[in-house]
């Protein structure tokens, strides 16, 4: 696959502050610090999980993001933990409509909301983030477009929720569940693709777009923008070297 998932991307007011936020809670490091953007990853260099990557942004958030985090735990006690960590660096608990869950709904300093899960078999090796998850009207839809965007296959379906997983069968997940109305306008998380340096940028354009992608106008070098077939916005890296190293 010539094209792969390369991140979670945050925009943020303070980048700064809220990826020291998510560093903190998950137990990564800031592996890249600039005005420009803030990167946090798993200690490990060799980890399957997906970087996060912070950038500023002046677009105030509208309702609920479509795409949040899932946060994995090994027992009922540590999701307790991890809940009573993610209070004490600024998060605040939010009713999204929920009701009474075994998972905790969270939002971040910033309003991001995510999910502290109870103990589930499915993630037990999926590492702290248990699932990358959107919310889509149409999830066999929108997971075929991801799953032939990303390389990632299908490997879970449901009334309700499509599951890709890596290849590998390690790291997270990522899901797209059913919403009747998923909230509109821009959501402030998105996804980055990264093409290997080799990759002809106009056939792998072609590409995307036959599978349902839409480019649209990007304010950042060495990338396009696009949308999904939902209009979920996200990004094409163009890289002169390992995508992995940025």
């Amino acid at each position: 696959m010539s094209t792969r998932l390369a991140c979670v991307v945050f925009d943020a007011d303070r980048p700064r502050s809220v990826a020291g936020f998510w560093a903190e809670l998950l137990g990564w490091t800031v592996t890249l610090d600039r005005p420009d953007q803030v990167d946090v990853a798993a200690p490990d260099p060799d980890s399957p999980e997906l970087a996060l990557t912070f950038l500023p942004s002046t677009r105030a958030k509208r309702g609920k993001n479509r795409l949040h985090l899932d946060l994995a735990s090994r027992s009922l006690d540590h999701q307790r933990t991890q809940v009573d960590q993610a209070l004490a660096l600024g998060a605040h608990p939010v009713d999204i409509g929920q009701g009474v869950v075994p998972w905790v709904v969270l939002a971040d300093p910033e309003g991001n909301e995510f999910c502290v899960l109870e103990p589930r078999a499915e993630y037990v090796d999926a590492g702290a983030v248990a699932a990358i998850v959107v919310d889509t009207r149409d999830h066999v839809r929108l997971a075929d477009f991801w799953s032939a965007a990303s390389g990632w296959p299908v490997t879970r379906h449901a009334a309700r929720l499509t599951g890709l997983r890596s290849a590998t069968g390690l790291g997270s997940w990522l899901e797209f569940v059913h919403s009747a109305q998923p909230s509109p306008g821009r959501c402030r998380l998105s996804l980055d693709l990264a093409a290997f340096p080799a990759v002809d940028q106009a056939a792998e354009l072609d590409r995307l777009r036959a599978a349902g992608a839409t480019p649209i106008d990007s304010d950042r070098v060495n990338c396009l923008a696009l949308t999904d077939p939902e209009t979920n916005e996200f990004r094409l890296r163009w890289l002169a070297h390992d995508w992995s190293t940025t």
